[in-house]
């Protein structure tokens, strides 16, 4: 039996949108990551790159672009809280990914522990503390050690194919 293959592909700066339609076969998970600035101001980002990593000790990772506004922040701040968005909660994931807006101004949110912003009614929450900051090419990943968590629950808010999704039926 004959089956046909797709071409297998190298990746150059010309071939780059390739590329990411191809990383959009994976489906994930949205999260909104939030910390504090230098000034004691929120910040926060919508990221898709969180993932677990060790649960002795509890630690996950995440990366930032280093072109991103809020890299300092991020890279330089000892804690961050990861916020797993709901199914409901696309205009939260819509809002934290864009640029120049107050974002905190348009949600319900709370000082967490060590002042980060903690938002409210997600599917769960990590606070954190940054243990390591690793180079990756145009990304930094951000390794945290999780302090503490909660698992409020409901469905993900997922993302494929350049799209927000849905779980399939039971």
């Amino acid at each position: 039996m004959t089956t046909e293959r797709s071409p297998i592909i190298t990746p150059s700066a010309q071939q780059s949108r390739l590329l990411r339609d191809t990383l959009g076969q994976f489906a994930t998970g949205v999260t909104v990551i939030t910390t504090q600035d230098s000034e004691g101001q929120p910040a926060g980002m919508t990221v898709n790159s969180f993932n677990s990593v060790s649960l002795d000790p509890a630690l996950v990772l995440w990366s930032i672009d280093k072109q991103s506004l809020g890299y300092e922040a991020f890279t330089t701040r000892e804690h961050f809280a990861v916020h797993v968005l709901r199914a409901d909660q696309q205009h939260v994931s819509n809002l934290f990914a864009g640029r120049g807006a107050d974002k905190f101004g348009q949600v319900h949110w709370f000082e967490g522990p060590n002042g980060i912003p903690r938002l409210d009614e997600c599917a769960a929450y990590f606070h954190c503390r940054r243990v390591q900051c690793i180079e990756g090419g145009d990304h930094t990943i951000l390794l945290g050690e999780v302090l503490e968590f909660a698992s409020p629950g409901g469905e993900p808010l997922l993302f494929h194919r350049g799209r927000y999704r849905a779980l399939a039926g039971d």
